[in-house]
């Protein structure tokens, strides 16, 4: 067989898994900015920063967090910034660097959309899998290096 082609099974599992992961990414997306007025992207820099000791990262750490170029982040923090979710800092031991801060409004919005959010991602995904299935799906995420570390401080995600 040319291994320059997918054969037919790892072609279907392979568009399954595209059209799976765009699917729960677009529900989770517009269930967030009907209910909350947040985007995915948003609802996730607030929750990494609420992790973070003194609510704080780098903006080259936190756009390596959220899985976003620096330029989708810089967007996303404006837009946080104006609406008095996140501040930025000027870093002192780097002039051209930044820490965006989460404000107590933003880890308001954060506490009031995060039920919502936890609900809907269970509705989507983890109700839907058996503890085995989920025990795979755990190896199949870490064997592709998608695990993440998980909060610093031992909190439960959000």
């Amino acid at each position: 067989m040319d291994k320059a082609w997918l054969d037919a099974e790892e072609q279907r599992v392979w568009r399954g898994f595209l059209r799976m992961n765009s699917s729960i990414y677009e529900e989770l997306e517009r269930d967030l900015r009907d209910r909350d007025g947040l985007t995915l992207t948003e609802y996730g820099i607030l929750a990494h920063l609420s992790e973070m000791p003194d609510r704080r990262m780098r903006m080259r750490d936190l756009a390596d967090t959220v899985i976003v170029s620096k330029s989708r982040l810089s967007h996303q923090i404006a837009r946080l910034e104006r609406d008095g979710h996140v501040r930025r800092e000027a870093c002192t031991d780097d002039r051209r660097g930044f820490w965006a801060v989460l404000t107590e409004a933003g880890a308001e919005a954060l506490r009031v959309a995060a039920p919502g959010h936890a609900t809907r991602v269970r509705s989507l995904v983890f109700d839907r899998l058996t503890p085995e299935q989920l025990d795979g799906l755990r190896e199949i995420v870490r064997a592709l290096g998608g695990t993440p570390e998980g909060p610093p401080d031992g909190s439960p995600g959000r």
